[in-house]
């Protein structure tokens, strides 16, 4: 998915279709999904439930925020795993 970052850096929206079931129902496996460039002053805003394009341990990730913490939050997906906690600077886009 690091294709998608380097697709946000040129764009403030990015549409693709991401694979996998780890987010159903709320995005389906291919389903097209929208993603929108996030400034420092939209992080501040995140809040739990959000969906988020974000780098945790080295992995891209289109998941859910499951707690907030200060500068950073933590996701997992809509099956309840929990991937790990990241500091906002690795938050890159929200779902739109």
């Amino acid at each position: 998915m690091k294709h998608i970052l380097d697709k946000l850096n040129k764009s403030e929206e990015v549409e693709f279709n991401p694979r996998g079931n780890s987010m159903t129902p709320k995005i389906k496996s291919g389903q097209l999904v929208k993603i929108k460039k996030i400034d420092e002053k939209e992080k501040e805003n995140l809040k739990k439930g959000d969906i988020v394009f974000c780098k945790v341990k080295g992995n891209y990730y289109l998941h859910l925020i499951t707690s907030i913490g200060k500068g950073k939050i933590q996701i997992g997906n809509n099956h309840g795993k929990i991937n790990g906690w990241t500091d906002l600077k690795n938050v890159y886009a929200i779902l739109v």
